[in-house]
């Protein structure tokens, strides 16, 4: 069941987030609550998340013949707990990866 959570903002304000909730009891004291708050900030929910694609995104400049583009695409996901996860966005893996390399134009071709 979605819940909606409050994220505020360390630059101030807030942003409402609908989460997935935790299957299973809901406390009593929370039941009749709309929107609740949730217990880490949005930018520290999405900070592992960014870790995360930062070193995916290393990882590919780092190779022999670097790329000229690097596409990462992922979803996040937050948690009833107001975690950020990467969520699972295909049939099976949670990130899609473009790499391209253009040709120079005196590059001999096949």
């Amino acid at each position: 069941m979605s819940q909606l959570r409050r994220f505020q903002l360390e630059s101030g304000g807030s942003v409402v987030v609908e989460v997935d909730g935790k299957p299973g009891v809901t406390q009593a004291g929370n039941a009749g609550k709309v929107v609740q708050d949730a217990r880490v900030t949005f930018d520290r929910a999405l900070a592992e998340v960014r870790d995360a694609a930062s070193v995916a995104l290393a990882q590919f400049q780092s190779m022999a013949h670097r790329p000229d583009e690097i596409e990462i695409k992922f979803g996040v996901q937050l948690t009833a707990d107001a975690n950020a996860v990467i969520a699972r966005t295909g049939v099976q893996g949670q990130f899609e990866v473009t790499v391209r390399w253009q040709r120079s134009p005196d590059a001999p071709t096949a």
